[in-house]
């Protein structure tokens, strides 16, 4: 039944054709990951969102810290809200595991009951489809139940979609929960600040806003504040971004920027939201991304 829903919902999206958007117009997205990973990541969150910003937040409903963020967000209602949907822990010394315990769900975890660090780990220890659909209930149920509104999800590392059979298993939870899923709504994809050089963060962010297109554009960032805390984390892969704390302040600090919000009112963008471009289009209009999206 629940695939038979989501691909219902994959044939009316044929007759999609962008209809609530305003031609030519360039929309732009931003999604602030990793809520709740940490106190100050939640600190660099809320900055943004009090500078007015209009914002998508995708919350880590595993990390300790996910009450701080809801709290956060029961005071600003207006921020649309995401579950990033996560089955790695890549912190040395700072790590989390399932919501559905480690003995429930055996193949998703390491010898001490903690997430794998990376996708390859992950599948490399054979991760049970039945398992995977238990955890990613047990978020979405936590989020669910927090009190907020939630109206989309995405992957932390991408490892919730990394196969056929886990990325159909999303989209039916997708149709079952009744949520949006982050790039499925044709959105050009950016996360271009994210490897920038530090101090040339915000030049990046505003060469992007320069060379968007009319369509929907999704900036993804990681904020955070450079204290003890933040710094303290090191990742474990060797394809983790060193000094993160500083590169996460930059990125703060790139969407704070008074050359970004003059960007953005230069060339006409106009800042959405997830929630309201669900409500401009419609959950029947998601469409699975091409492979090379």
């Amino acid at each position: 039944m629940k695939k038979t829903l989501f691909f219902l919902l994959l044939s009316l999206s044929m007759l999609y054709s962008q209809e609530g958007l305003e031609p030519n117009t360039k929309y732009h997205l931003v999604r602030m990951d990793d809520f709740g990973m940490c106190h100050s990541v939640n600190m660099a969150v809320k900055k943004v969102i009090e500078s007015g910003l209009p914002s998508s937040v995708s919350i880590m409903f595993v990390c300790p810290w996910y009450q701080e963020a809801v709290d956060i967000l029961k005071e600003h209602p207006e921020v649309s809200v995401g579950v990033h949907l996560t089955l790695n822990a890549e912190w040395r010394n700072y790590r989390w595991g399932p919501i559905s315990g480690k003995d429930a769900v055996p193949s998703l975890v390491d010898s001490v009951g903690y997430f794998f660090p990376s996708r390859a780990k992950l599948y490399g220890n054979n991760p049970q489809l039945d398992e995977i659909e238990k955890e990613l209930r047990a978020q979405l149920d936590r989020a669910m139940n927090s009190g907020i509104r939630i109206d989309y999800m995405d992957f932390h590392m991408g490892a919730a979609v990394q196969t056929e059979e886990t990325r159909t298993l999303v989209e039916n939870l997708a149709a079952e929960y009744g949520l949006a899923m982050s790039m499925y709504f044709g959105e050009k994809y950016s996360n271009d600040t994210y490897g920038a050089q530090l101090g040339e963060k915000s030049k990046a962010l505003t060469t992007v806003i320069n060379e968007l297109e009319p369509g929907i554009n999704l900036q993804v960032t990681h904020v955070g504040f450079d204290t003890p805390e933040l710094a303290a984390m090191k990742d474990m892969n060797s394809f983790g971004l060193k000094n993160m704390s500083k590169h996460r302040e930059g990125e703060m600090n790139s969407l704070l920027s008074e050359e970004f919000r003059n960007a953005l009112k230069e060339n006409k963008v106009k800042s959405i939201t997830y929630r309201e471009l669900i409500k401009l289009v419609g959950l029947n209009s998601m469409q699975r991304p091409k492979p090379e999206d």
